[in-house]
């Protein structure tokens, strides 16, 4: 049996079941770097590693090992599948007969890096920058496609020391999808320990990068808190409808006319020029940090006060007519709250962010 073995980004994230298969072979079959995080694993066992660019060599050399009857380890950093020895064992495995094998997940760079950061993964992409074995214009374009659909993006193999213009590229194209101040996980494994830092994209650069690095670049939703990065998937917090908005739905139930109401003793509550159509938000509270909103603590209470993309033209009508297709009566404003986020989701990847914070 060849087992095709994830070792997680670290020592200590090796699961249970990759110790077990380690324990059960023969021989050991990894990369140099690989082979020395295990090696009080792998005592009176065949330890046979190999540097980096052997891929290839050290697949036959395990199935060689497997074919003399032995059972083989071949091990690689996370997870075998991505970017791992699994991709490069499923190239070849069929020129032989016989082969038996099997695939131990392990714990990826990216589900690391977010572990570390917080909350920063929703639908999301994983893209390696690495140009070794991929034409640059195929990252480009898969990059630029990411970004603009709303993907969070996880960037592996950012930079090398000869290898740096596929992140100057990279950088530059989601510089022109993403509003600067979108935030950005950066990762990066010094002697084992994780050095970890949130950035908006418009002061990511090179120095924050190297080879062991996983960057996680957020999408319009994403926001940080108290140092972590969240990507929001949009749980509904419960509020009973307070009676001010009652009344306010009741009088206008898609939101007043468009524009500034300057007769407001209260205007402008947010920022000159602010469309005021919805002076009761109709997704109080989304409970959801992308726009400016926050709880304020210890009293249970969802503050709007630095969220300014309600207010403006673009969301106001995108939101008007959501609401025409969800909302007959103000009572529906709480008994519909899943269907009203997803509206407001909607319409907050629609705008990109622009002035939403």
């Amino acid at each position: 049996m060849i087992r095709i073995i994830g070792l997680g980004p670290t020592r200590d994230d090796i699961t249970v079941r990759a110790l077990r298969a380690l324990e059960e072979s023969d021989v050991v079959i990894g990369y140099v770097r690989y082979i020395k995080q295990i090696e009080d694993l792998l005592e009176g066992k065949e330890i046979i590693k190999s540097g980096m660019g052997s891929e290839l060599e050290r697949v036959e050399k395990a199935i060689e090992k497997h074919l003399e009857g032995l059972n083989v380890a071949l091990v690689s950093s996370g997870d075998p599948g991505v970017y791992g020895m699994a991709n490069v064992f499923f190239q070849i495995f069929d020129k032989y007969s016989g082969v038996e094998f099997e695939v131990i997940p392990g714990v990826t760079a990216v589900n690391y890096a977010a572990s570390h950061l917080g909350a920063p993964l929703h639908d999301f992409a994983v893209i390696s920058l690495s140009d070794i074995l991929t034409p640059l214009s195929e990252i480009r374009r898969k990059i630029r496609a990411a970004a603009g659909t709303g993907l969070v993006i996880a960037l592996y193999n950012p930079l090398g020391k000869r290898r740096k213009k596929p992140f100057r590229e990279a950088l530059e194209i989601l510089r022109s999808e993403l509003e600067p101040e979108t935030p950005v996980g950066v990762v990066r494994t010094e002697n084992g320990s994780p050095q970890v830092s949130i950035v908006a994209l418009g002061d990511l650069n090179e120095s924050l990068v190297d080879m062991s690095t996983t960057i996680i670049v957020g999408n319009v939703t994403t926001y940080t808190r108290d140092g972590y990065m969240i990507t929001p998937r949009g749980y509904a917090v419960e509020a009973p409808l307070h009676e001010l908005a009652r009344k306010f739905y009741e009088e206008n139930p898609y939101g007043k006319d468009s524009g500034p109401d300057e007769k407001c003793e209260f205007y402008p509550c947010h920022f000159e020029g602010q469309n005021c159509a919805f002076c009761y938000c109709p997704f109080y509270p989304c409970g959801e940090g992308s726009t400016g909103g926050y709880w304020i603590r210890d009293k249970g209470v969802w503050s709007c006060q630095d969220c300014r993309w309600i207010h403006t033209d673009e969301a106001v009508e995108c939101v008007r007519r959501g609401l025409k297709r969800l909302i007959s009566e103000p009572d529906d404003l709480t008994e519909r709250k899943k269907e009203l986020l997803k509206l407001r989701r909607e319409c907050l990847m629609a705008s990109g962010g622009n002035s939403s914070k």
